[in-house]
């Protein structure tokens, strides 16, 4: 009875080590497939002479993709149609160093937009995109080197201001064209060759001051007009008060002389 038992019972537990192995595998296989399930169409990632890289290039985005792997060193956001980088846009990425974000409609970029990349990016492209005007503070305490060639720059103070607040990428600087300008005669130069000769933000001070002292001026002589008239108006209700006193008889005339006399001073 007992070798038949044991007969029975090998088949039957041959039979749960094999569909409990199954079932590991099964589990193995959709933890491995599931990260990359997560990637929006078109990203994948990769690594790249020792470093950890993300491409979403050319994957028709419209806005900066969300699950990252955190861990990724290298991010190609590169030809797609991305219209603005929003605040905290890569705030989960404490260990990126290089971000391409050119070829996209970039138009606008949101204050702190870079924030948390201080410490390690050391490029970022941002070239052909829609950048017309951006504040510095967009880039603050980043050390990265940027790459801001071929947008449509508007050039004017906050653009030197930016210029001076960032690490331009090497041979990028010529491609810094005004395409517009608050003086005309800019327009088709490259910024650095402009302001060589032109302080953008000097230039917007004085006028700033100049126009300043036009309202001034503007204000006193209206005050100063106002003076004028109100003592001409006076002196006219005055005189023609005296001469209607004259045309009175002498006793009333004199007592209305003293009371006019006394009004006046």
């Amino acid at each position: 009875v007992t070798t038949a038992q044991g007969v029975l019972l090998r088949p039957i537990t041959m039979g749960l080590l094999l569909q409990n192995l199954f079932l590991f595998l099964l589990l193995l296989l959709g933890s491995c497939l599931h990260p990359a399930a997560a990637f929006p169409k078109g990203c994948y990632p990769s690594e790249e002479e020792g470093l950890k890289t993300f491409r979403c290039s050319n994957a028709q985005l419209t806005e900066v993709p969300r699950d990252i792997p955190n861990d990724t060193n290298k991010l190609y956001l590169d030809s797609n149609q991305i219209p603005f980088l929003p605040r905290d846009a890569f705030r989960d990425l404490p260990l990126l160093l290089e971000l391409d974000l050119s070829h996209n409609a970039i138009a606008r970029i949101e204050s702190g937009a870079f924030q948390g990349l201080a410490e390690h990016l050391h490029s970022l492209d941002l070239s052909s995109n829609r950048l017309v005007s951006v504040s510095k503070d967009a880039f603050s305490n980043l050390k990265a080197k940027v790459n801001l060639s071929n947008n449509p720059w508007l050039c004017d103070c906050r653009l030197q201001e930016l210029i001076r607040a960032v690490e331009l990428a090497a041979d990028s600087s010529g491609g810094i064209v005004c395409d517009s300008s608050t003086q005309e005669e800019h327009v088709g130069k490259a910024f650095l060759q402009v302001i060589a000769d032109t302080d953008f933000c000097n230039v917007y001070k004085k006028t700033t001051d100049i126009a300043m002292l036009v309202t001034m001026f503007g204000w006193f002589a209206m005050v100063i007009s106002y003076l004028v008239y109100y003592v001409r108006q006076n002196q006219e209700d005055a005189r023609r008060h005296l001469e209607y006193l004259k045309s009175l008889p002498s006793k009333q005339r004199r007592s209305e002389e003293s009371s006019t006399i006394s009004t006046v001073v």
